[in-house]
């Protein structure tokens, strides 16, 4: 089985989608890290985030192993991420590689999960499963501000809040493949949901999959 995660950032996708692949034994590939992973590249090779060929160049050099460095984490690799997502040339370069990571565990007999912003619409839009998962924004705010700071409000609120907002806008209206639910997706709006009622509406849109 494929399954395709989209949705915002902040919405929780990523959780919802670690989760899934853990339940169900699928490989799983977090596709916004690999844009994370090359901003971090290019930060340490002091290239500047509007730089296309320095982004081309870094994806074509990226090892995945940087996905799980700590530092990708950092708001510098995020909004550098967000600034290099709108290069028609880097999507291209890096579709090509989060589609093979699909490919290959299907091939293996295992099946995937992947999350990201255009999984269902540009690069698995064949998924099996496509879920689009959001959130209000300054909902999607107060958990961050609540995970990063453990506070729901107050300045780092507000820097949060306008920085998804920032990014919601950039990510919605850039010309290459921008965020937007595919006509088959299930939409789970979990504003009003916790963790784990969000995940159980998840694994019934999967199960419902499963047996069609």
């Amino acid at each position: 089985m494929i399954i395709a995660v989209d949705g915002p950032a902040a919405s929780g996708k990523g959780t919802l989608a670690r989760r899934l692949a853990a339940t169900y034994g699928l490989a799983y590939l977090d596709t916004g890290r690999t844009y994370r992973a090359v901003a971090l590249a290019m930060q340490r090779s002091g290239a500047a985030f509007d730089d296309e060929e320095a982004a081309v160049a870094a994806a074509a050099a990226l090892d995945f192993a940087l996905i799980d460095d700590p530092a990708i984490t950092s708001a510098e690799a995020g909004e550098g991420a967000s600034q290099i997502a709108v290069m028609p040339r880097l999507r291209a370069s890096l579709v090509e590689r989060q589609r093979a990571f699909a490919e290959e565990a299907r091939a293996a007999g295992r099946g995937a999960v992947l999350d990201g912003r255009d999984v269902g619409t540009v690069i698995l839009p064949g998924a099996d499963v496509k879920l689009f998962v959001t959130a209000d924004v300054a909902e999607r705010a107060r958990r961050r501000a609540l995970e990063l700071h453990g506070e729901a409000e107050g300045p780092h609120f507000e820097a949060l809040l306008a920085n998804l907002k920032r990014r919601d806008a950039r990510d919605t209206g850039r010309a290459a493949s921008p965020l937007a639910q595919a006509a088959d997706a299930y939409l789970l709006d979990t504003t009003h949901m916790d963790a784990e009622a969000a995940f159980s509406a998840a694994v019934r849109v999967v199960e419902r999959a499963a047996v069609a």
